[in-house]
């Protein structure tokens, strides 16, 4: 059993679509409104029936006042770290420390491309983004004497100006699958961030791939809880009987998700369905029972 004892997050994972705009503004201000703690949208830049995410998040922190707001994940081969990291500071300080950094290698290569971007192998794509990380982090440090150098082949800065500082420390979440991206993950992110259908074997696959963060934390000098644990589900629903993972009532979704923070250090749990009601009924109805539940396991 792992239980990185990191606090409990509940959120959504909402598609940008771009025919049903008001749609997806209304289902963040339904997580804002009923007490959810995150409010997520996937990013594909080259995808013209979504909006851009990035536009989106802008747009979604003026609506709302207390949830918090990530991509998942933003794709960075068409997102330049260092415009990001001012773009990303610049949306934590209007939102009043409510942006956290969700990023990814990147995929879907042939569309990256036929926006302009670079294709890169996926070996390349771990280092770029290895790289991009450490240029981010440097221009949020604005305590740090001196401008920004970086000397690696993807993301060569040779004077950025730092700032400006974020409102909060800003986390960077992972979106991760393969053997180097763990090791990134474990070695500099502060949050792993994968999609639980994506998995090989899905919630099976989790004490595997948690164990490679784990190891390259440890030889990293990091703690192993130094890196948070979440988990989208996409497919969700309530209903009267069990069906699989939170896909049953409520009290099924209780015990799966207390299972998960208990049992595999997962302590952000972000849903998919892009449905009122299921945001309602689960910040109503199960968040507070998991919070209760995990409470109670992890007092004994």
């Amino acid at each position: 059993m792992t239980d990185y004892g990191h606090d409990l997050l509940f959120g959504l994972f909402v598609t940008p679509s771009a025919q049903n705009a008001p749609r997806v503004l209304e289902l963040a201000a339904t997580a804002d409104r009923a007490g959810l703690d995150l409010v997520t949208f996937q990013d594909h830049p080259y995808q013209p029936a979504l909006l851009d995410t990035w536009t989106l998040l802008s747009y979604a922190a003026a609506r709302t006042e207390r949830v918090r707001l990530s991509g998942n994940v933003l794709s960075l081969p068409l997102r330049p770290p260092g415009v990001l990291a001012r773009a990303a500071a610049s949306l934590d300080i209007l939102s009043a420390g409510r942006f956290e950094l969700g990023i990814g290698a990147g995929a879907f290569w042939d569309g990256v491309a036929a926006m302009g971007g670079r294709r890169l192998t996926p070996s390349q794509g771990v280092d770029a983004l290895r790289e991009a990380i450490a240029v981010i982090r440097d221009l949020w440090d604005t305590d740090a004497r001196g401008v920004v150098r970086h000397q690696g082949p993807h993301y060569p800065m040779t004077g950025a100006k730092r700032g400006p500082k974020p409102a909060h420390d800003i986390q960077v979440w992972v979106g991760a699958y393969k053997p180097r991206m763990l090791a990134l993950t474990g070695a500099v992110g502060d949050g792993w961030l994968p999609t639980v259908e994506y998995l090989p074997d899905g919630v099976a696959s989790l004490p595997g791939l948690n164990a490679r963060i784990d190891e390259a934390a440890t030889a990293a000098g990091r703690a192993p809880a130094a890196v948070r644990r979440l988990l989208n589900v996409m497919n969700v629903r309530f209903s009267p009987t069990s069906r699989g993972l939170l896909d049953g009532p409520p009290q099924q979704w209780v015990e799966q998700l207390a299972d998960l923070a208990l049992t595999h250090g997962v302590t952000a749990f972000l849903v998919g369905g892009d449905d009122h009601t299921i945001a309602e009924r689960y910040a109503a109805e199960v968040a507070p029972a998991v919070r209760e539940l995990v409470a109670r396991e992890r007092g004994r």
